[in-house]
């Protein structure tokens, strides 16, 4: 039998399992997958909007998989830092497959940068996306405008929720906390900035669009920065979604106002050189762009021209960056693990049982398809080592030995707990589901289940709403403290 534990289990990690146990050259694979949270499916779940319920469905093909039985999903098992080592897991099985996606956001590098008001687009998705690492975290939505920096997909969403009415979010399972801040923020608007054209833009046209079709805000755009484009004038070149988007907005450019309560400013060519400090000297108060154009190399080039955005909000999205995991080698320049078809590199030689895939295979890039053939390609690897790698005794009863080894794996029914619970909170809050977003919840809702059953955790009292941000009506005095 070959045993493969699986490190992450977002889809780079379960279309590595998938890839192992469908596969007919070795038979007798047995996948484990873990997970530092209790709860599976990775950005699935925490990164993807709440109001993109139809991307969020893709967790019902990733249940398949974990309810495939030759895979076993173990979430609360802490790999790395405070947990177990490289080493200690490579003991107990065959092979690992560290697919830990990139776990932190990139610095803008500005002055000002730290300052109150001034957030990374991840932790603002965390938070909003009830990730129990984002539980403490407070934002404030108490001015009249925002800033957002990058022209991205994440920052098209978080643009979008901040733009959204509440009671368009009311029927997601965004939890109650972050709702209740959202249904009292005073922001009215929202600028969306990036240093180059409309043409370079990274969002996709599905996504630009959806700004569009919110009731309760319009989009603004300033024919003039789109001239300073030089394909904006004649498209046709340009690859079919740059095409799409520069079409979009060029009909919201001719579009006359319509008087909305809220407002989308996509503004481009403008480079952010400093968050600007209010005047306690603590709390952002807008942020400087430099005025940029094309240098004709596909880059921008200043001009020193500069303007100023008011803004009590600011959020940061300029991409995404693997870190170091404690015992694997690490690319600090591309921000991956070195690896030839996913097998790691140690000293430029493949070291047997080691693998990655993903994000921190391939650096940040890509869509959530992308994963598939990544992962294949990852399984195919070990697949192809597997002659070598059963010959090494591994334990009968890896479950067991990670709880000698001080870890309190959450299994499938406790993570099923979890969701009883969660739908259980959802009900009594007059929802359809609502998100449990801290460790202590989530841990109960689990520990629930080993007890009770998953029954009996959804017959129970609901977890309390009370946690960060508490009711609807109050959640937004505490979000601004």
């Amino acid at each position: 039998m070959l045993r493969v534990a699986v490190v992450g289990s977002g889809p780079s990690g379960v279309y590595t399992a998938q890839s192992l146990v469908e596969q007919q050259a070795v038979p007798d694979v047995r996948v484990h997958v873990l997970d530092r949270l209790p709860c599976p499916y990775g950005l699935v779940r925490y990164g993807v909007a709440p109001d993109h319920e139809k991307i969020k469905s893709l967790q019902n093909n990733l249940r398949t998989v974990l309810d495939h039985p030759g895979v076993s999903f173990l979430g609360n098992v802490h790999i790395g830092e405070g947990g177990l080592g490289a080493a200690e897991l490579h003991e107990l099985y065959h092979a690992v497959v560290y697919c830990v996606g990139a776990a932190t956001d990139r610095h803008l590098g500005i002055p000002g940068e730290t300052l109150r008001g001034s957030y990374s687009a991840t932790d603002f998705v965390g938070w909003y996306s009830a990730h129990p690492d984002a539980a403490t975290h407070r934002f404030l939505l108490d001015g009249p405008a925002a800033v957002v920096i990058g022209v991205g997909n994440v920052a098209v969403d978080v643009t979008r929720i901040l733009a959204r009415s509440v009671d368009d979010l009311v029927p997601t399972d965004m939890p109650q906390g972050p709702l209740g801040a959202l249904a009292d923020s005073r922001i009215k608007d929202v600028s969306m900035v990036g240093r180059r054209g409309p043409s370079q833009a990274k969002f996709t046209t599905k996504e630009l669009r959806e700004l569009g079709a919110l009731t309760g805000a319009e989009v603004v755009v300033r024919p003039e920065e789109l001239a300073l484009d030089p394909a904006f004038a004649d498209p046709s070149g340009l690859p079919a979604v740059n095409r799409r988007n520069v079409e979009v907005l060029r009909s919201w450019a001719a579009q006359p106002p319509q008087g909305k309560a809220r407002r989308i400013h996509l503004r481009f060519f403008l480079r952010p050189v400093a968050v600007l400090a209010g005047t306690d000297g603590e709390s952002v108060a807008g942020v400087r762009f430099e005025r940029t154009l094309p240098d004709g190399r596909g880059g921008v080039t200043g001009t020193g021209e500069y303007e100023e955005i008011a803004a009590g909000t600011v959020l940061r999205s300029v991409g995404y960056r693997g870190v170091p995991l404690p015992g694997l080698p690490f690319d600090a320049e591309s921000g991956t693990v070195p690896n030839e078809e996913g097998r790691v590199l140690r000293d430029g030689a493949p070291s047997p049982g080691e693998y990655v895939a993903g994000w921190i295979k391939r650096g940040p890039t890509g869509v959530i398809g992308t994963n598939r053939p990544c992962a294949k390609q990852t399984a195919a690897s070990v697949l192809a080592d597997a002659g070598a790698l059963v010959a090494r005794p591994v334990p009968d009863d890896p479950v067991e030995e990670l709880r000698r080894l001080g870890q309190a794996p959450v299994e499938w029914p406790g993570w099923q707990g979890i969701e009883a619970a969660e739908a259980a909170l959802g009900r009594s809050l007059g929802r359809t589901v609502a998100k449990i977003p801290d460790w202590a919840g989530l841990l109960a809702a689990a520990s629930a289940v080993a007890a009770n059953g998953a029954s009996g955790a959804a017959a129970g009292a609901p977890p309390s709403a009370d946690g960060p941000g508490g009711s609807v009506a109050g959640a937004g005095q505490q979000a601004g403290a």
